[in-house]
């Protein structure tokens, strides 16, 4: 179910989930994890899926960034399926993602985990620690917080650090797991104004999971899951 704050046409299609469903391989067969879901989401455009526990909320981030297939239907990105994509390239290039818990090494700097984030993506960039803090910049943190190890730093600031990474192949959609739910709402909202630059000003596609209201009332269109009834 589409909840869409915005009643416009659609116009650039990034990814279009098309009647997928998902059931594990240990599971009756008619036991689904996801049933029948299909859903479409723009470049330019800040989407939540919400949903219960239970409801499919992981399982379809898994099929998004492609660590799952889908058992029916399809879903397609920027016009191919991911069915005849390759997947490593697809997450190392085209999607970002960025965790909750962050998923930050902590022994290292907030610049050494944005650049360990080029070299495992194999970027050709002169200067990397440089292009670090130009991203560093972009999400708020100035140029002093570069040589910082992780753990120095607020759950906030490692936030930030973990969005500047996932933005560092400049890839066209990212994707977040309840990136705010370990934050304050002060900092959540400004968590949220950075995806909503990077949607509205950079016309990337920003997918949010969220039990948070705060997140839903910033977004431009919320996808509603339901629980599967078998």
């Amino acid at each position: 179910m589409a909840n869409k704050k915005h009643n416009e046409e659609k116009k650039d299609i990034i990814l279009s989930i098309k009647n997928a469903s998902y059931r594990y391989s240990d599971a009756e067969e008619d036991d689904y994890a996801l049933k029948d879901i299909s859903f479409d989401f723009e470049s330019g455009k800040m989407y939540a899926i919400r949903g219960r526990s239970g409801t499919g909320k992981t399982t379809l981030l898994s099929l998004i960034s492609g660590l799952e297939r889908c058992t029916e239907g399809e879903i397609i990105f920027d016009g191919k399926s991911l069915k005849d994509m390759n997947l490593d390239k697809y997450r190392s290039s085209d999607i970002g993602i960025v965790f909750q818990s962050y998923n930050l090494l902590p022994f290292m700097t907030a610049s050494e985990n944005i650049i360990l984030s080029m070299d495992a993506n194999g970027l050709k960039i002169n200067n990397k620690k440089e292009k670090a803090i130009e991203l560093m910049a972009k999400v708020g943190l100035k140029e002093v917080y570069a040589d910082r190890k992780v753990l120095r730093l607020s759950g906030g600031e490692q936030q930030r650090v973990a969005i500047a990474r996932s933005l560092s192949y400049n890839p066209k959609m990212i994707i977040a797991d309840e990136p705010t739910g370990n934050l304050d709402k002060q900092t959540e909202s400004e968590i949220l104004d950075i995806f909503k630059n990077l949607a509205h000003k950079e016309n990337k596609c920003i997918i949010i999971v969220t039990h948070s209201q705060n997140v839903c009332d910033a977004v431009d269109v919320i996808y509603d899951l339901k629980k599967v009834k078998n």
